[in-house]
């Protein structure tokens, strides 16, 4: 996950809010008291506003009139608009690093898949699952969209861990195999629709979570 990465106070504590609030330690609805913060990071207000504020860029955090800053709340609309956000620019990211994707990187990318492969607990997964798409797209040259790439990560990360943190089952991950043959052979078109394709499915509910809460969404990608 991506928080800007500053060494500043502010910078500190929005990476330790969106770790929180990524895996669920903070759920939605949580109040993200000032007061709290500034005294358990030893700060004053001003870094913890600023905190804040990145928070709320990122969509993990609302300030709402009345009530102040809470932890956002998410449902499938927004979980589908990640998916499509996500496959426009890892689509156009893919474009532009693949002259780059040396055999050597596109083999630690495979590496990373078969690491999720092996994943016995939804974290692992989701950490080698990141390091795949950071491989791939890295390579691309271009740090803005990376970073907006970074943020839909951060995003997918926690539809994720909301919906598979207890009941996770090992998977074997067919289109990330795809998107490399494709790549291996030059194949740069076929690799990003691949990929584009793969992005998008993420958006709709688990066929095996179809009876569970309608707030959980299987983000597998």
């Amino acid at each position: 996950m991506t928080i800007h990465n500053d060494d500043t106070i502010a910078g500190r504590i929005s990476r330790a809010l969106a770790e929180r609030i990524v895996t669920g330690a903070l759920p939605p609805g949580s109040k993200l008291k000032q007061d709290h913060i500034a005294e358990e990071f030893g700060s004053s207000h001003v870094p913890v506003r600023e905190a804040l504020r990145r928070l709320e860029a990122q969509g993990l955090a609302v300030s709402e009139p009345r009530r102040g800053v809470r932890v956002a709340s998410f449902d499938l609309k927004e979980v589908q608009e990640v998916a499509k956000m996500r496959a426009a620019l890892e689509g156009l990211a893919l474009r532009h690093s693949a002259e780059h994707l040396t055999p050597s990187r596109l083999d630690q990318a495979e590496q990373a898949t078969i690491d999720g492969d092996n994943a016995r607990d939804v974290r692992t997964w989701e950490e080698a699952n990141r390091r795949f798409h950071k491989l791939i797209l890295d390579p691309c040259g271009m740090p803005r969209l990376l970073s907006v790439i970074d943020d839909l990560h951060a995003a997918s990360a926690r539809f994720l861990f909301a919906t598979w943190l207890t009941d996770w089952e090992p998977r074997v991950d067919k289109d990330h195999r795809a998107i490399l043959a494709f790549l291996r052979a030059g194949k740069v078109e076929n690799a990003v629709t691949a990929l584009e394709r793969h992005v998008q499915w993420i958006g709709g509910p688990s066929r095996r979570m179809q009876h569970a809460s309608r707030n959980r969404f299987a983000i597998v990608g």
